[in-house]
């Protein structure tokens, strides 16, 4: 273990975490320092979050999609396998400009899922292997480093890009619905004048926890390669 610790490649491999945390960190306070601030601002148009996606969905042709009450904070999220729309209790029953935007946004995957956006195809179609990836790559490389199997630990390294591309490919799909959102709110005179650029900024702030998981992932998997070539080259 004294010699794993003061080989070079495995320093660096503990260094990678610190960008990613950083990184991490501070998408997360300007998430919750926007959303903390426009949940404050009441919107003109007094809408809540449930009747503003109503209102959007209606006029996407999209009133089949159903919108239902969920606990929890900044659980927001569509489902296209059950075609709902799920709102937090935050978001809901709130007239905030945070509740809105973030109601928009979510109307933004229901239209992309309608219109057959191509990139939510395939970030539904990889996320249960990105999910198998998560738990499957560290079990490999654990077995690896305790069954002494250095080509066990390169396995699982390898299989985590499985992760990487699932983050990859849920960036554009989120900037996508962020922009969908926006222009609709405009078009729809959900949001007027200034409330615009409130909801902007509250949606590029969530999506910044997005390209941070991105840096994160690509880290991780460096991080995994990293350490089984460390291992590989004391091993042997």
């Amino acid at each position: 273990m004294f010699y794993y610790s003061t080989d070079p490649l495995y320093l660096l491999a503990c260094l990678l975490m610190i960008p990613g945390i950083l990184i991490a960190s501070w998408a997360q306070m300007k998430v919750y320092s926007n959303y903390s601030k426009y949940s404050k601002v009441q919107t003109a148009s007094r809408l809540t979050g449930e009747a503003a996606a109503r209102q959007i969905l209606n006029a996407n042709g999209l009133s089949h999609i159903a919108i239902q009450h969920i606990s929890g904070e900044l659980t927001d999220h569509y489902d296209p396998g059950s075609k709902v729309i799920r709102l937090s209790d935050d978001v809901y029953e709130s007239t905030s400009l945070a509740a809105v935007a973030v109601a928009a946004h979510e109307c933004g995957h229901a239209i992309q899922d309608a219109q057959e956006y191509q990139p939510l195809r395939w970030r539904s179609a990889i996320a249960p292997v990105a999910s198998f990836a998560t738990q499957a790559s560290w079990a490999l490389i654990f077995a690896g480093l305790i069954l002494s199997l250095t080509n066990f630990a390169m396995i699982g390294a390898i299989m985590f890009g499985a992760v990487v591309l699932f983050h990859l490919v849920t960036l554009p799909v989120e900037l996508n619905a962020s922009a969908r959102a926006l222009n609709i709110l405009q078009s729809e005179q959900i949001l007027v004048g200034d409330e615009v650029i409130g909801a902007k900024k509250v949606l590029s702030a969530a999506a910044m926890t997005y390209v941070a998981a991105v840096v994160n992932a690509i880290i991780q998997i460096v991080r995994l390669i990293i350490m089984a070539l460390t291992f590989r080259r004391n091993r042997w």
